[in-house]
């Protein structure tokens, strides 16, 4: 009985021993594996063009030679393994977008120049748009919230960043039909944009709540994906951003609004008028829609991180800044390049557009623009304790080349 009660006590210990030991393997390889809450750190980016980083293959604007300004080549959009291709073509997702904080965290982009906060699945000749969505017509087209998902459920995401909106209320067409009015109209007899029949219902209470109500949808779209990837809410934080304001008022052109410098020179062709009606009206409306959406998701682990005042002076045509030429330059290596140069790419879609530029990148943040953004979200991004807050530029850039921004 003695010796039955030892080997007992014996096999038990044993049996301890193995358990423990199995746990200890089964942690190291939880610890080496990429998921939910363990594996390498992720950020990533859902939304449009304004953070998909259209646009940023350009550091600033010049009417002259384009490879004084060709900051990342004709690869610029690429994003295939080959890094010969789009991965969805159309997407601009650039090299210098901002969800590349680097410092031990990845990132990765998918959001997609021309998004709607729901997928845009055009006819076969045309571009696939995935939206904040669960979108999936079994050819391969995915929602951006099917591909988070998707892609957190084998990786460690800590932070997923979003601004869309803007297409919603068809910022693309706005811009189109005031730079149409601006040069088909005379001075003596001005159309505006502002009160066309085609922009006046889009900032209509109706319709303004029914965008706000499509944003706050795509909040919870986020969230929905990150919990069936496997996500507690407080293991990742959700961040919702504002849009840059991409012209200045009528009173800061530094071209005057008559004559026909203002688009032949400069690439800004509107009316003071709508230009003060574009600040005060459209872009506030579409970023009071972005934060009533945060605001009504009401979801804890969000953060709002506005930057509509990113690019304060060096908007386009700007009075305190200028295209290359007119500020003594000759490259964007050059020092002081950033401070001197539009962080908005020009309106190209007169005289001054020729190849290699593309029309989609019109009024987007350019190489400059780009890299503000990522130094802005380096900071809310904070070591992982996320915050908001309201980014502006400092001056100068930093020790990596981008432009100092100071985080409030």
């Amino acid at each position: 009985m003695h010796i039955v009660g030892r080997f007992r006590r014996i096999t038990s210990t044993l049996t301890v021993s193995v358990m423990a030991f199995a746990g200890l393997v089964a942690l190291a390889r939880s610890a080496d594996a990429d998921g939910p809450g363990s594996g390498a750190p992720w950020v990533v980016s859902l939304g449009d063009s304004a953070i998909s980083g259209e646009a940023g293959r350009w550091a600033g604007n010049t009417n002259q030679d384009s490879s004084e300004i060709d900051a990342l080549g004709s690869t610029a959009y690429y994003d295939n393994a080959a890094n010969n291709a789009e991965q969805i073509p159309g997407c601009h997702r650039s090299k210098s977008a901002e969800i590349y904080i680097g410092g031990g965290v990845n990132g990765l982009n998918l959001a997609c120049s021309g998004a709607h906060t729901n997928s845009q699945n055009y006819d076969p000749d045309s571009d696939f748009k995935p939206g904040l969505d669960f979108y999936n017509d079994g050819a391969g087209h995915l929602g951006q919230a099917l591909m988070l998902q998707q892609f957190a459920a084998s990786h460690n995401v800590k932070t997923v960043t979003m601004l869309i909106g803007a297409n919603n209320y068809h910022f693309a067409d706005i811009v189109q039909t005031c730079v149409e009015d601006w040069i088909l109209s005379p001075s003596w007899w001005r159309d505006y944009c502002q009160d066309d029949d085609s922009i006046t219902p889009t900032f209509q209470p109706g319709n303004v709540a029914a965008e706000t109500a499509n944003i706050k949808g795509s909040i919870f779209n986020v969230r929905q994906a990150m919990l069936n990837a496997g996500y507690a809410d407080s293991s990742y934080t959700i961040v919702v951003q504002t849009y840059w304001d991409p012209i200045p008022y009528g009173s800061q052109f530094r071209y005057d609004e008559t004559g026909w410098t203002r688009q032949s020179t400069g690439g800004c062709g509107v009316w003071n008028k709508d230009a003060d009606w574009a600040n005060n009206t459209a872009f506030a409306t579409i970023n009071s829609s972005v934060r009533d959406a945060f605001n009504q998701a009401g979801l804890a682990n969000s953060r709002l991180l506005d930057i509509s005042g990113i690019v304060n002076g060096h908007r386009l045509c700007e009075n305190t800044d200028g295209l290359l030429e007119e500020r003594g330059l000759s490259s964007w290596t050059q020092p002081g390049a950033a401070d001197n140069s539009e962080w908005i790419n020009q309106i190209r879609t007169t005289s001054t557009i020729t190849g290699p530029y593309q029309l989609q990148e019109d009024v987007h943040t350019n190489y400059w623009g780009q890299l503000a953004m990522r130094n802005c979200l380096r900071q809310a991004y904070n070591n992982g304790a996320v915050r908001g807050g309201s980014c502006y530029p400092s001056g100068g850039v930093d020790w990596q080349g981008e432009p100092n921004i100071a985080l409030y």
